[in-house]
């Protein structure tokens, strides 16, 4: 599909962002080569009078698309009525079915992938510019960002199709992350998030070898960089020497994010996720000897094709047993030209699926619960990321924005983006309540 490059200045471009953190950095991206270029661009502006939108997709599972192609649609009635001049599409759903799009729907002036960022900047009417590499404009608090390490993926997962959207894993190199990293401190970020589809295999396919625990040594060396988490481990490959640096680097969190999907062997062997259940005990046990105050995060899918209430039963039990503090389910989603999408039938109702996700999750209530209880009467620091009505919102270092538990503080004056020492008082399900002990020196 062919279309006219905008003129410099001559419409404000409104940046609507859908899906995960990645497509987040790669709007903040956009975000800084159209300011780059002098041009009027704004991400998510409430009420936007903007005359071109730009939307970035997500085609993950069903509801992702869903909400994806209804935005589509929302700003396509718009450009109808005349409301808006230009609608272009990005991201990964644009990736995946754009020859679809652009049958089904016509009226989005130009769709493009993953990787077409310079086509889509041009066609925005700027120039794409090298110099600003590692350079963004954030859409996210100031006070923390999100760290993309790496691109794509090389992981055989039957049920994902992000291989397909994002192609072959690609590390971006420690140098250029160390600067990246720099220049969201001088911007004010005190605490970043290291993203990618899987952490676990940064460096192989740039350097020969594993270099995540490289990566984290020198990052943690960037004056003013007060926490960093690491989000979207894989479990198979699992980098056991970052385990001392979490420990011992003080600005590393005892924090990690690893789906380990499913722990049943047959539904592992099904999902195709290269390490069994011993394996998987194994790992959990490692870094809980190595790293005893860590907060560990997961994913777990049901309803995947052939799992078994049996199975189910053992995923349950091993909730129970192994006590992981953040865990999110989701249901499988058949994806045309995923191994299980093409291989496998699914054949498991939604109505089952629903029941198995709804029980995940209510013995994970429980379990957060318990854990936030004990730690009422304890001390955390605390940063600080908004103010509601009449209090204050923050998170421990065992938490990550948007995603985890957060403490309300009621009735100080506090700073946002600070850090300050917060005794728990009491605790709910997955939030706790505290009191301002004292600012706390970063």
């Amino acid at each position: 599909m062919k279309t006219q490059p905008h003129k410099k200045r001559e419409h404000k471009i409104n940046i609507i962002t859908l899906g995960c953190s990645k497509n987040t950095v790669d709007s903040e991206v956009l975000l800084s080569q159209l300011k780059g270029n002098q041009m009027n661009a704004v991400h998510e502006e409430e009420n936007s009078q903007a005359k071109v939108v730009v939307i970035n997709t997500c085609g993950f599972i069903d509801k992702a698309k869903e909400e994806s192609v209804n935005t589509i649609l929302a700003y396509a009635d718009k450009k109808a009525k005349g409301e808006i001049d230009k609608v272009y599409v990005t991201g990964c759903l644009s990736q995946r079915y754009k020859e679809d799009l652009i049958t089904e729907i016509p009226e989005v002036d130009a769709y493009f992938g993953t990787m077409d960022m310079p086509d889509l900047v041009k066609t925005l009417g700027a120039d794409y510019k090298n110099e600003l590499l590692g350079e963004r404009q954030l859409s996210t608090d100031a006070h923390y960002a999100y760290l993309k390490i790496a691109e794509g993926c090389n992981r055989p997962c039957s049920f994902c199709a992000i291989p397909l959207m994002r192609g072959k894993h690609r590390s971006r190199s420690i140098e250029f992350l160390v600067k990246e990293a720099e220049f969201l401190v001088k911007k004010g970020v005190k605490e970043i998030m290291l993203i990618a589809q899987d952490l676990t295999y940064y460096g192989l396919d740039l350097y020969g070898k594993r270099r995540l625990n490289d990566l984290l040594n020198q990052l943690a060396d960037v004056n003013g960089l007060a926490w960093i988490r690491l989000h979207y481990a894989y479990p198979s490959g699992f980098p056991v020497e970052i385990l001392p640096t979490i420990r011992e680097r003080s600005n590393i969190c005892n924090y990690l994010d690893i789906p380990f999907q499913h722990i049943s062997d047959r539904m592992l062997k099904a999902m195709r996720r290269g390490i069994n259940s011993k394996g998987t005990y194994e790992l959990i046990t490692r870094i809980r000897e190595e790293v005893p105050e860590l907060a560990l995060r997961t994913t777990m899918l049901v309803g995947h094709p052939g799992e078994t209430e049996a199975d189910h039963q053992q995923l349950l039990a091993f909730i129970e047993k192994f006590q992981i503090d953040r865990l999110g389910v989701f249901t499988y989603s058949h994806e045309e030209n995923t191994y299980a999408g093409d291989k496998l039938k699914d054949t498991i109702e939604d109505e089952v699926k629903q029941r198995r996700q709804s029980e995940v999750m209510e013995l994970q209530q429980g379990i957060s619960f318990n854990l936030n209880r004990a730690k009422v009467g304890k001390t955390f620091k605390t940063i600080i990321d908004r103010e509601e009505d009449g209090y204050f919102v923050g998170r421990t270092a065992y938490d990550s924005p948007e995603v985890d538990n957060e403490v309300i503080v009621h009735g100080n004056n506090l700073s946002i983006g600070e850090f300050y020492d917060i005794q728990m008082t009491d605790a709910m399900e997955y939030d706790l309540i505290g009191k301002l002990v004292q600012a706390k020196e970063v």
